[in-house]
């Protein structure tokens, strides 16, 4: 049996499912049971084609990259190891780069392997 969540409203532990809702039948609350996943998938951090990028992860670059302050190109299939996720910002992953070492990117350009 799974175990339901308890209510946000309330915090009763006596919720129970009616189709794709969660009821509390102390506070009457109802709330969709899906929307955290939801809401988690939508904001993940998603590479070139569209895989969800986690930290830990490795990559390689989809497209070469002049370094802006310096005279240098990331080439494209370089690889970018050890994925840090950063939600500020418009570079949202910090990585080692192979012969440049730690970075700003952006997910944009990489390609989960």
């Amino acid at each position: 049996m799974s175990s339901l969540p308890n209510c946000p409203q309330c915090s009763s532990a006596y919720t129970y499912e009616d189709g794709n809702l969660l009821i509390c039948p102390e506070c009457t609350y109802e709330w969709n049971a899906f929307t955290e996943e939801a809401q988690a998938q939508e904001n993940a951090v998603r590479d070139a084609v569209g895989n969800i990028l986690c930290d830990g992860d490795n990559a390689i670059m989809v497209k070469q990259v002049k370094i802006s302050g310096g005279s240098g190109v990331i080439k494209q299939g370089t690889q970018v190891r050890g994925i840090r996720i950063e939600t500020n910002g418009p570079h949202n992953i910090v990585a080692k780069v192979d012969g440049f070492g730690m970075m700003d990117l952006k997910s944009e350009l990489l390609k989960k392997i």
